[in-house]
């Protein structure tokens, strides 16, 4: 009978120890995501960790008739990593990631880690010209109409 139970607890301590690995452990895809870094925080109760937002181009709609941006939020294990991403906020970067299937809380929020910063480059604003300082059109003519 001994042996039953210390076979049984065997098995229970290797399947735990296996669908730990594979839940929390396991890297389930890795990647890069491109767009604006919009803030990276440190913030928690227990556990504070550093957690961030990218603002990626394109528009989604969640529910008929709303449009919204395509939002990539993450977290960061390593803190010379997200010290940079804090210098960055505002730039266009490519973060790569790892997925995993489960979060654990001293990892972050959200079950995508960030580890790397592919490229960072500040983000291109367009040139507005005002009316007055832009250049006439030769070929353009303009007749009045009389309507206002």
């Amino acid at each position: 009978m001994k042996k039953f139970w210390g076979a049984l607890v065997l098995i229970l301590l290797v399947g735990g120890a296996a669908f730990f690995y594979f839940r929390y452990c396991f890297v389930f895809g890795e990647g890069v995501k491109s767009g604006e870094l919009n803030y990276v925080v440190y913030k928690g109760v227990l556990f504070k960790t550093y957690e961030g937002k990218l603002i990626q181009s394109g528009l989604r709609s969640k529910a008929a008739g709303s449009i919204q941006s395509y939002e990539f939020e993450f977290s960061v294990a390593n803190e010379r990593v997200a010290r940079e991403l804090m210098l960055q906020s505002g730039n266009v970067v490519e973060l790569h990631y790892k997925e995993y299937f489960g979060v654990l809380p001293w990892r972050g929020f959200t079950k995508y880690i960030v580890d790397s910063i592919v490229s960072s480059r500040p983000m291109i604003q367009p040139m507005v010209v005002p009316e007055s300082a832009a250049p006439a059109r030769a070929d353009v003519e303009v007749t009045p109409t009389g309507e206002i």
